[in-house]
């Protein structure tokens, strides 16, 4: 639209185009950014000349004074931080029974029983330990060690999302999102990573850019998504918590979940950052976030939802995942070639590599077994650990899994593999950095429609796993 024809338009437009003119004259920045916020001057010009207020003042409503705290530059990351570290908390803390309890029906009393229902059954040993020592312990150990966290963070964690807050954090991250050379919007997306990290690459369709969309699919990985956090807890529960005396073990644990969280958030900046200075070179476009209104979280509602949609659902997916898995666990661990089982050659090829950096051939082994879905990480790692590592009192070389009591036998029989608090800590670092889940890299590959980028979702975080663990490893040794 030209000049000339300035004068003919409605003076509301003319207006606009006057005042969006001046804006970009002024900021030098997108037109779509300068465009949005003369629209909302004028449209607050126009609501002053038609809507008459009173001679007083008017009172701040909640909305405005909540948002001036969450999304103050002040307070509004301490806020975050504190809110999501009190999530960890009582997610660690509440979890413990709970899984105990549900270790104790599955695995100490339901494994006996099936044992012993299959013998009287006559099958023969090689199908009773396919079935009932690999695919069935398998299953119980993904159900006891994921329910009860997810039955406990994602309805909190739908809960902010319900009253209105995530949003707010996606608010908080924009300008270090822009700073990093990516789209503002990339910081809804990371958020819905946290859930799903197959969903989270979906949601980038909401960025126009398709250079920003791909910025933020191969950087969403770096959001933990629902099978990690099982690991996350597990570890920090196990290991950190042990660092400091019991008052403050759960403090601790809480601590560290939210800082690998933090540092998903901070590698996704410093990656996007990197990538649009390299491979991805552009400016950053802009983008208008209308923070909604808070509404009264409805309890029973998201506990419903949460529950149905995200915990047994999740839990499902891990499930159906977890019976092949648990078969090929099983058969690795008792097809024997020279004189060794599959997975024992596996592991002793694989120990080098995972010593370097802090983790052990097991860890390796159980990640490439869970391929298939993050959620059977920690039933595959502790599998392997007595069916090929452990200790004989507890099963080793017997091809079945050893009954867990509570988490000081748990602990004690990864101490006994060998396992170490760098172990524990270099876990949780290379459960954020590692390549996504197959469903993940379809996903990534069905929206790019391009195996090159596929492939630089899968080894960039996976290269990043590998030097963060390695540099830990030097640096723990150095220290000790």
């Amino acid at each position: 639209m030209n000049e000339t024809s300035a004068p003919s338009l409605p003076p509301e437009v003319a207006e606009l185009l006057r005042v969006a003119r001046e804006h970009r004259q002024r900021l030098q920045g997108d037109l779509h950014e300068s465009m949005v916020e003369a629209i909302y001057a004028q449209a607050e010009r126009i609501v002053s000349r038609a809507v008459s207020t009173p001679a007083a003042p008017a009172r701040p409503t909640f909305d405005r004074v909540l948002d001036r705290i969450v999304t103050s530059r002040v307070w509004g990351f301490p806020i975050m931080f504190a809110l999501f570290a009190v999530m960890f908390w009582i997610t660690i803390s509440g979890a413990n029974i709970p899984s105990s309890w549900l270790a104790g029906w599955l695995v100490e009393r339901g494994h006996p029983w099936l044992r012993e229902l299959t013998l009287q059954l006559g099958w023969p040993d090689w199908l009773r330990g396919l079935t009932v020592d690999g695919m069935y312990l398998a299953t119980a150990w993904v159900v006891s060690v994921m329910l009860p966290p997810m039955a406990i963070f994602f309805p909190m964690f739908t809960l902010l999302e319900d009253f209105g807050y995530l949003p707010r954090v996606a608010f908080n991250l924009d300008a270090l999102f822009r700073r990093a050379g990516a789209h503002g919007k990339q910081a809804m997306t990371l958020m819905m990573g946290f859930g799903c990290n197959a969903a989270g690459v979906v949601s980038t369709r909401i960025i126009d850019s398709p250079r920003e969309r791909l910025l933020a699919i191969l950087t969403n990985n770096f959001s933990l998504c629902n099978g990690r956090w099982p690991t996350q807890f597990l570890m920090a529960t196990l290991f950190v918590g042990a660092l400091v005396p019991a008052p403050w073990s759960s403090v601790a644990a809480a601590a560290a979940v939210t800082g690998v969280a933090a540092l998903g958030v901070v590698l996704a900046l410093l990656t996007s950052w990197a990538l649009s200075r390299t491979v991805l070179k552009g400016e950053p476009s802009a983008f208008s976030l209308e923070l909604p209104p808070y509404r009264p979280p409805r309890l029973w509602q998201t506990l419903y939802t949460s529950l149905l949609d995200r915990t047994l659902f999740v839990l499902w997916r891990a499930v159906v995942f977890a019976l092949p898995a648990g078969a090929v666990i099983w058969l690795s661990a008792n097809v024997h070639v020279g004189g060794q089982s599959v997975a024992a050659h596996l592991i002793r090829l694989l120990d080098p590599l995972g010593l370097w950096i802090g983790l052990n051939g097991v860890i390796l082994l159980a990640y490439v077994l869970a391929i298939p879905a993050n959620e059977i990480v920690i039933p595959t790692v502790l599998m392997l650990t007595v069916l090929v590592g452990g200790t004989p009192e507890v099963g080793a070389g017997t091809g079945v899994m050893f009954e867990l009591e509570d988490q000081n036998v748990l602990k004690q029989v990864l101490t006994q593999g060998g396992w170490t608090a760098l172990t524990g800590i270099n876990l949780m670092l290379f459960s954020l950095l590692h390549n996504p889940c197959s469903t993940t890299l379809y996903t990534i590959y069905k929206e790019t429609g391009s195996l090159r980028w596929t492939a630089w979702a899968a080894l960039l975080p996976l290269g990043l796993g590998f030097a963060v663990c390695f540099l830990v490893a030097r640096f723990w040794h150095w220290l000790t």
